[in-house]
């Protein structure tokens, strides 16, 4: 699978093979796309891992594969488990620690998108991806938060860049991520003095994921490539993700707390990819008057 990562990571990798040994991390979202790669560095770099999810069979066959990633690495998958519901996060961070003994860091990374013009997109639908983005981040943190500050751990929320500019077809997630940064940069100032960090990370367009399939506007005929719209002249890869990753966890990020990390190679300084699509989508998207509620 080209998203996923191997034995190279470490041998090619500035990191410590065993900079995490002994520590063990939480992710929701642990079998998607880009949540799967932060914990496949994170086993490969010494830690054990429970991913969290909704679908048993995906959970549990993923924990499996990231297992053999390292000789000696524990991950369990632990599925049937909505974020938008604390008490479930809770059963599985006691399993955790029954089974692995600790939980040093957090992965908030459980999210719902589509794409849906603000016409055709009904209060329930926005609900939903608010409580899964944002309240499932906050359960998240309240369902670890007893092993975080007995280990003095780490969270890292997973959110986007889709607030810093108006996005069209993407108001739900903007409003969900947004409210994410402001949820991070708070626990940073209050449970700093408690010994934990907590931060951001942003995702640009990452190749190769659900998301990217989704949302990237196809290049027309003969025109450059999109990925020469950013400043950086490619895409991005979950590798990307999962080194900065890598980072904010680290003793070498010890001091860093209450950030967003950007990762998007630039394109949010520019606005993105909405000038490609923009206005004329917006324009068949309301040729149907209409409006769910």
């Amino acid at each position: 699978m080209p998203n996923t990562l191997d034995q190279s990571f470490v041998k090619n990798s500035p990191w410590k093979p065993d900079i995490f040994k002994g520590k063990v991390v939480f992710v929701t979202g642990g079998a998607g796309t880009i949540c799967r790669v932060q914990t496949e560095a994170m086993v490969l770099l010494g830690a054990d891992a429970a991913i969290i999810g909704r679908n048993v069979a995906k959970t549990e066959s993923a924990a499996k594969e990231i297992a053999q990633l390292r000789p000696g690495a524990k991950v369990i998958g632990i599925g049937a488990v909505d974020v938008r519901e604390v008490q479930q996060l809770k059963d599985a961070a006691d399993r955790t620690v029954r089974e692995l003994g600790r939980i040093d860091f957090v992965i908030a990374g459980a999210a719902g998108n589509f794409l849906s013009d603000f016409n055709h997109l009904s209060s329930n639908a926005f609900k939903s991806v608010v409580s899964i983005d944002l309240l499932g981040s906050y359960n998240t943190v309240k369902a670890t938060f007893d092993e975080l500050r007995k280990n003095k751990g780490a969270i890292l929320f997973v959110s986007a860049t889709l607030h810093y500019y108006g996005v069209p077809f993407q108001l739900h997630v903007g409003a969900a991520k947004a409210g994410v940064d402001a949820l991070s940069n708070a626990l940073a100032v209050e449970l700093g003095p408690l010994g934990i960090r907590s931060n951001c990370i942003a995702p640009g367009f990452i190749d190769g994921t659900e998301g990217f399939a989704r949302l990237a506007p196809p290049a027309e005929d003969g025109a450059p490539g999109m990925e020469s719209k950013v400043p950086l002249q490619r895409f991005g890869t979950t590798k990307d993700i999962a080194e900065s990753t890598v980072y904010l966890f680290s003793p070498a990020a010890d001091y860093v707390t209450g950030t967003i990390q950007i990762v998007d190679g630039g394109i949010w300084h520019i606005g993105g990819f909405t000038n490609a699509f923009y206005p004329q989508a917006i324009i068949s998207a309301n040729s149907d008057p209409q409006s769910k509620l």
